[in-house]
């Protein structure tokens, strides 16, 4: 099976060779597993700056997929989160509503649409790894059945390979995705590859 580490280093290479278009559909898919299992949690564990970043995710998978109109909602949207005091240097004196893993995972996801950084979809990949153990903890306070983490790290990682050779196989259409695709090839994506990446919830 391999060990985590092992399989983390492979998510590593995948990235490191994919194309820039792979890379940014595949941090989409990534935060939006964290993003949909942040929703699922009961209410008063919601976190509402995380919750408020579902509109910039819809633009950034819009973004990835070709629409090239959503570019200007990514930008905006980083560009409130640069302005507000949710980014800023004073360590564990400031608020850290940006730091909880889908919302950071979001953030990423959006700067790598914005700026092609080959770096911010392996940041992605990180934080779901982080968001198993998160999820794991948070099952052990609850008193619920606590899956190995080795186990779930080794499930995780497995999954974004997956994804990853899922993005690979529609590798020829996606090509040059952030300078925009003809409305076709966009609704088609959205329709086919948007709901395979998106199913299964994130950690809970």
């Amino acid at each position: 099976m391999g060990s985590w580490q092992d399989l983390a280093t492979t998510v590593a290479e995948r990235l490191e060779v994919a194309s820039w278009d792979e890379r940014c559909v595949f941090a989409a898919c990534v935060a939006e597993r964290l993003m949909s299992g942040h929703e699922a949690l009961p209410e008063d564990e919601r976190a509402p700056f995380t919750l408020g970043l579902r509109p910039l995710l819809n633009a950034v998978w819009e973004g990835v997929l070709g629409d090239s109109t959503a570019f200007d909602e990514v930008k905006r949207g980083i560009g409130e989160y640069l302005l507000s005091e949710y980014c800023h240097n004073d360590g564990q004196n400031g608020p850290n509503d940006a730091d909880e893993d889908a919302a950071a995972a979001t953030l990423y996801a959006a700067m790598a649409y914005l700026f092609g950084c080959r770096d911010l979809a392996g940041v992605v990949s990180s934080r779901a790894v982080d968001a198993v153990d998160q999820a794991l903890q948070r099952l052990a306070e609850e008193g619920g059945d606590v899956p190995d983490l080795d186990e779930a790290l080794v499930a995780e990682l497995r999954r974004q390979l997956r994804d990853l050779a899922l993005i690979a196989t529609y590798s020829a259409e996606l090509r040059h995705a952030n300078l925009g695709l003809p409305v076709e090839t966009t609704n088609r994506l959205r329709a086919e590859l948007r709901p395979a990446l998106s199913s299964g919830a994130g950690p809970r």
